[in-house]
């Protein structure tokens, strides 16, 4: 399995699935990971800057600390993610799905930075947060449903 960028360079090459990888803090800015199944991965710290994840499956993956500025996150399905501190700055969040999981568990927001972000039709009931998470300008965290966590 490749994944290459937008312009077709090869970033990383693995035998199997993507999904076994470990990918824990590499780089994979601007990846063309458009519609990819990443179910259930753990990439820590991955540098995801500039990505394109349009309609990628992330349900159940843990991204904790990676870097996501810029991403093209539209349609993608991160029910039940943990995405504690990770970097969502200017990230294209239009019709992502940020909701409960299956078994009514939350995607993890604390310490996340979503400014700049585009959150239009995006979905963010269940999900939750903490004092240390950065929403975009006039981004009203309960009106969108979001569940605040002391930390």
């Amino acid at each position: 399995m490749e994944i290459k960028n937008t312009a077709g360079r090869v970033l990383f090459t693995c035998d199997g699935e993507l999904r076994n990888a470990g990918l824990d803090d590499v780089d994979l800015s601007g990846a063309n990971l458009e519609g990819a199944n990443l179910e259930g991965i753990i990439w820590m710290g991955v540098n995801l800057e500039d990505a394109n994840l349009k309609s990628a499956d992330l349900y159940w993956a843990v991204l904790f600390q990676a870097d996501l500025s810029g991403a093209d996150l539209e349609s993608a399905q991160l029910q039940g993610a943990d995405l504690k501190e990770v970097n969502l700055q200017n990230a294209n969040l239009r019709n992502a799905n940020f909701g409960r999981d299956n078994l009514g568990g939350s995607t993890q927001l604390q310490g996340a930075n979503l400014t700049g972000a585009d959150v239009l039709g995006a979905n963010f009931d269940g999900a939750e947060y903490d004092e240390r998470t950065q929403f975009p300008r006039s981004f009203d965290a309960q009106k969108h449903g979001m569940l605040l966590r002391k930390s």
